[in-house]
């Protein structure tokens, strides 16, 4: 449906970004020396399909490098040790742009650099604060799309902007230390999305002295397209005021329309804007999950689009649109009972899409021509899970990244009727571990919680283990909470295999790959079944003889390390220790101090920070401290402003006071993710002789 005058995809202008020159990276534009085994993703390829623009971690740094997609010749492009998270090769070839996390923190920055090495420059996210990241190329290749986000001014205050002129303003009862401790203040609750200000009676951040000039809130997310030569004007294609989510998926041929997502984490929404006056002029449901969602068809008059909208699991729709870029009709191309369509691909003259499918897990690969009614075809894989496909010139190839639980993250190339090679480049399969000890293939279960909702998960069972004799057992959650276990290897769990422990990795409710139903089932009060899901799964693999129930232990990173902490202060009788990774022990400090786009997101999951006050108190493992018992490890990067370190840090000083063993590890020159060899190899041997002196063999 069009949206109505009010909805448009505009809000407070901000400084346009300009490209700023760098000099060419130190280093030569070789191959240095690689780690054994390193991991190649994030495969971007070049209009001729011959050569392949890709992150790789040989150095012990993710960085970009480009590779022959049928050869072994293969070139660093920036020796810079700032890590590389997404890659884009421009349409016309003439430059990469790829966005890189200084200091390996959250505020990245968008580059672009030419196919040889040279040019290199910062294209958005230069500004002390602000922070960029990918969209689109146009088709001809002469802008990139970036989504720029820009902090809070300093020194704002809280307030509500009343319904009624005479009502009462300032909260006086706000969690102690809401401003001061780890960020600025973040309130949510504005405007609807698209909308150029908050409405009245909502929650928004406002200077002490009242509101800017268009009443609205000073956060805000702006996407532009920005010419990397810097001849011409960035373009503004979308603002949102308290924004969670912007990304220019697609602009049309002629560019006036562009394919825009937004919103709040199992919010999202896919927005065809016109570029001409920002207008929304149609809005439609997508699921979480790969950002890529769809593509218009060369005459514009189609969206194909990867949607769950009014689905338990997504599928590829087509949306017909008018000439004003209205949806007029809505049809399903694709679709499988019970598996999501998780990623989408596009050949560049749009004819035929590839789609992979989510099922329980694994993936399965097609293609599938848009212009006649042929039956997909089956894509074989060598691998169990595909983390991104890249249509490779004229040809009609693909490159894939693949990852699996018997090798690293790798890329493949897929030539049509031909089954998928490896890149000389990447990992071999048998240099996955050292010698002597295979990697763990695991095996699925499906547990029951305790009001009958079906889980998922995966088992790994310890190389040399009786299989009729109970071990002790790592029960590891995964982050999100939307995110899913999947059956890829794990260096972490391999180094817990090793120590002669077990790992069982779950999804509880709030798991994607499950429908929506599923996703959903956590929201507001179901966080507290969350929690009793993750002893539902603990007594799952001791009743089937998997786990032996005296030596049971429970780890996860980011929202899988609150559940860690909430596990022990909720079943403190269960687990005999826990690591919490990157965890909120708080939500009232974590909505204080993470980034004010996370929390807007955020809010939906957890609830809002004033609104739902008690809830979250109700949720947070630090308001139920005294229940802890067991000895806690907890681990963080020193520069995440997703989940500030304060929230490791007050877990561990509260049970250090209740005279409990608790310990913190800092990686450095980490953030929310953890990126560099160094780091990653200290914090899993840290975390599995943790749990080997807690639980032993």
């Amino acid at each position: 449906m069009a949206a109505d005058a009010r909805d448009r995809v505009s809000g407070p202008m901000s400084a346009a970004p300009v490209p700023v020159p760098l000099a060419d990276a130190a280093g030569a534009r070789d191959t240095p020396r690689p780690l054994v085994a390193h991991g190649c993703w994030y495969p971007s390829v070049d209009p001729t399909g011959e050569w392949v623009a890709f992150v790789c971690d040989r150095t012990g740094v993710p960085q970009l490098w480009t590779g022959a997609v049928n050869g072994a010749e293969i070139h660093l492009l920036d020796a810079d040790p700032d890590p590389v998270t997404e890659v884009a090769w421009s349409p016309d070839g003439r430059w990469i742009a790829y966005t890189v996390a200084p200091g390996g923190g959250e505020h990245t920055r968008v580059l672009c650099v030419r196919p040889d090495g040279t040019g290199r420059r910062i294209v958005a996210g230069a500004d002390a604060g602000s922070s960029a990241y990918l969209g689109c190329w146009t088709r001809d290749g002469s802008a990139v799309a970036v989504t720029v986000a820009e902090p809070p001014p300093a020194g704002l205050a809280l307030r509500r902007k009343p319904a009624v002129p005479d009502r009462g303003t300032a909260f006086a009862d706000l969690p102690p230390g809401w401003a001061e401790r780890d960020g600025p203040a973040t309130l949510l609750g504005g405007a609807g999305h698209g909308e150029m200000g908050p409405g009245l009676g909502e929650d928004v951040l406002q200077d002490d002295g009242g509101s800017g000039p268009d009443g609205g809130a000073p956060d805000r997310l702006t996407a532009y397209l920005v010419d990397p030569d810097g001849l011409g004007s960035p373009v503004l294609v979308a603002a949102e005021s308290g924004a969670a989510t912007l990304r220019v998926c697609d602009v049309g041929e002629d560019g006036r329309f562009a394919l825009v997502r937004r919103g709040p984490r199992g919010r999202r929404e896919a927005v065809v804007v016109r570029t001409a006056d920002l207008a929304a002029r149609s809005v439609l449901r997508v699921g979480d999950g790969d950002p890529w969602i769809g593509r218009f068809s060369g005459d514009g008059r189609t969206l194909w689009l990867r949607s769950d909208h009014e689905r338990q699991f997504a599928a590829l729709l087509a949306a017909s649109l008018d000439e004003d870029g209205g949806r007029v009709g809505l049809s399903v191309v694709a679709e499988r009972e019970g598996s999501d369509l998780e990623l989408l691909a596009f050949a560049e003259d749009g004819r035929t899409a590839a789609l992979a499918w989510n099922v329980r897990g694994a993936s399965e690969l097609e293609t599938l021509s848009l212009a006649t009614a042929a039956r997909p075809r089956e894509v074989p894989l060598p691998h169990e899970v595909v983390t991104r496909i890249a249509r490779a010139g004229p040809g009609g190839g693909m490159v894939l990244a693949l990852s699996g639980s018997q090798r690293r993250p790798g890329v493949w190339w897929a030539s049509p009727g031909a089954l998928s090679a490896r890149t000389s480049w990447s990992s071999r399969d048998e240099d996955a571990v050292p010698p002597g000890r295979p990697p763990v293939r695991p095996v699925p279960l499906r547990p029951v919680a305790r009001d009958g909702l079906h889980l998922g998960g995966w088992y790994y069972r310890a190389p040399g283990r009786d299989a009729g004799r109970p071990a002790p057992c790592v029960i590891h959650l995964h982050g999100g909470p939307e995110e899913q276990e999947r059956p890829v290897f794990d260096p972490l769990y391999h180094e817990l295999l090793g120590r002669g422990l077990d790992v069982f990795a779950p999804d509880v409710r709030g798991s994607s790959g499950w429908g929506r139903s599923f996703v959903d089932a956590d929201l507001g009060t179901g966080r507290f079944a969350a929690l009793d899901d993750v002893a539902d799964c603990a007594a799952h693999v001791v009743l089937d003889g998997l786990a032996d129930p005296t030596r049971l232990a429970v780890m996860g990173r980011s929202y899988g390390g609150y559940l860690t902490m909430a596990s022990l202060v909720w079943h403190p009788e269960l687990f005999r220790t826990g690591v919490a990774v990157c965890g909120m022990s708080d939500l009232a400090t974590f909505f204080a101090g993470t980034e004010p786009w996370i929390a807007e997101s955020a809010a939906h999951k957890y609830g809002h920070p004033v609104r739902d006050r008690e809830l979250l108190r109700a949720l947070s493992p630090m308001s139920r401290v005294d229940e802890l018992r067991v000895p806690l490890l907890a681990v963080h990067g020193e520069h995440d402003t997703n989940v500030p370190p304060g929230e490791s840090e007050q877990m561990v000083r509260a049970a250090r006071e209740r005279g409990l063993p608790a310990e913190m590890l800092t990686l450095r020159d980490e953030g929310h993710e953890f990126r560099r060899a160094d780091n990653r190899r200290l914090f899993r041997r840290t975390a599995a002789d943790w749990m080997q002196r807690h639980l032993g063999r």
